[in-house]
């Protein structure tokens, strides 16, 4: 019965660990959060010096996937008086947990960084502004909110 016990006890605490090493490997897969990294390439585009601030109504919402590994992102085109612009605002997963929702023919207000993407122009959302709400996104270095390095 001694045995049985050393050996129960035994594989319990293995049975714990690799629980917990599974949690873990999760939880850094959750802080990159499918490749939303702050350094990651795409993330690098945010450039301070081209924020801007452009009105106008939602015209197109579709998800897409950045890059390999990475998990899908939203993208909007936003419709304005001189032009309708490509808009990225970030990975699905951190959208869907905000009390704001973006929809299709919201009337916005968008702060971000003017960038050339796949030689078209496109922004980089820092902040969505609809109706009295805000949705944040990124800080006002293009640090992204979902990034962990954001409170260092």
């Amino acid at each position: 019965m001694k045995h049985f016990r050393v050996i129960f006890t035994m594989l319990t605490m293995f049975m714990v660990i690799i629980t917990a090493e599974s949690l873990a490997q999760q939880g850094k897969k959750g802080r990159g959060a499918g490749g939303w990294k702050a350094d990651s390439t795409s993330m690098r585009l945010f450039n301070p010096k081209t924020v801007e601030t452009v009105t106008g109504e939602i015209i197109a919402i579709d998800t897409l996937k950045p890059a390999k590994g990475m998990s899908y992102g939203v993208h909007l085109m936003l419709k304005t008086d001189k032009e309708s612009v490509s808009v990225h605002l970030g990975p699905g997963w951190y959208l869907e947990k905000q009390d704001i929702k973006i929809e299709l023919k919201d009337k916005v207000e968008i702060k971000g960084s003017r960038i050339t993407f796949e030689g078209k122009s496109a922004i980089i959302a820092a902040e969505v502004k609809k109706g009295n709400g805000i949705l944040k996104l990124r800080d006002e270095n293009g640090i992204p909110v979902w990034s962990g390095r954001r409170r260092k």
